[in-house]
């Protein structure tokens, strides 16, 4: 154990180190490192321990033009670049993070592949990775989907929260390995996977209330006179649910591995092997953190993405109710009045 954790310290130092050697009397950029390992790029870097050095793999870059000569690349201050898909053309090129995603999902597939129970002749997985599996699955199934969404209702939506919920713990995971990366730090994959629950919340709405009930749930049950206020403001809070989902797992993925680096970059600024007695058990317990945080941060998109679509869900029961109670009351009134006219009749 103690082994693997100074080869781990190595590894996230080199990484801290892995860029040109500066010159002689100058300082280690630190703060430029930091941002370099954790944003996306067009190549894959694999550093040499205790060296400057690195393998560079370049990524295969894909530029669609949609109109003639709109992806000639164009010189700026920071090097060859090309224009963006306002400039009318359309970027599709293989990233780091685009590897990683790709890598998490085959990885989660083999998983599954490899540990489920294929055999339907006995009721009981066998194994530790079968078990776990199992143990997940049916956490994810009853205490988040059916504890939000409902038991008549859950059983439609647990499969997208399976997959949300695997596939983001495995990207997660990928960042805590030497040269990995960690997708879900990068705020497009985390604004696409937000859009999916986006999407699947307005469709569960609309399922369950009709499209007529969804339209009348934005005006929030008030007067008509009260709609211009009322519309904009439902409207902006079913935006507000996926922003939450986008921000919250792109700013805690990010932040644990800036600390970690950042921690390991205290070597380097202060200038003396010394500080990194400290450093370096510090960054070992924030990297620990983060196996926790890794698990913690899939559970949490999981539930808010069942919550938002077991809200929406529930939409259709309120729109039912409200019909039911309505229709209720004419009853209850024609035969009051019927009662009445009996009444006066007699």
């Amino acid at each position: 154990m103690r082994k693997a954790m100074v080869l781990f310290a190595g590894l996230f130092a080199s990484s801290v180190l892995a860029a040109s050697p500066p010159a002689e009397g100058e300082k280690e950029d630190v703060p430029a490192y930091i941002l370099h390992h954790v944003a996306d790029s067009p190549e894959i870097e694999i550093e040499i321990p205790g060296s400057y050095e690195h393998i560079a793999i370049h990524l295969p870059q894909i530029l669609i033009p949609l109109k003639e000569g709109a992806c000639a690349p164009q010189m700026t201050d920071h090097g060859e670049t090309h224009p963006g898909l306002l400039a009318g053309c359309l970027d599709l090129s293989i990233t780091k993070h685009t590897v990683m995603m790709f890598l998490a999902a085959l990885l989660l597939v083999g998983s599954l592949l490899i540990w489920s129970n294929r055999d339907k002749s006995k009721l009981v997985p066998r194994g530790v990775g079968a078990n776990l599996f199992e143990m997940l699955v049916v956490f994810v199934r009853d205490e988040l989907a059916v504890k939000n969404i409902g038991k008549e209702e859950a059983p439609r939506y647990t499969p997208y929260l399976l997959t949300v919920f695997f596939f983001i713990l495995f990207m997660n995971m990928l960042g805590l390995f030497p040269w990995m990366a960690t997708a879900t730090g990068n705020v497009a994959v985390t604004a696409a996977l937000a859009l999916c629950t986006f999407v699947l919340t307005q469709i569960a709405g609309i399922r369950a209330a009709g499209l007529g009930g969804y339209l009348a749930h934005l005006t929030g049950g008030v007067h008509w006179l009260l709609w211009p206020i009322m519309i904009p403001v439902e409207i902006l809070g079913l935006f507000t649910k996926p922003f939450a989902l986008t921000m919250r797992l792109f700013a805690n993925m990010l932040a644990g591995h800036i600390v970690i680096f950042f921690l390991l970059g205290l070597i380097f600024m202060m200038g003396s092997a010394a500080v990194g007695i400290v450093a370096v058990p510090f960054a070992m317990g924030i990297y620990f953190l983060e196996l926790f945080v890794a698990f913690v941060q899939a559970y949490v998109f999981t539930l808010l993405s069942a919550l938002f679509i077991g809200m929406s869900v529930a939409m259709g029961h309120h729109h039912d109710h409200g019909h039911a109670e309505e229709h209720g009351h004419k009853e209850g009134g024609a035969s009051h009045d019927h009662g009445k006219a009996h009444f006066v009749g007699s």
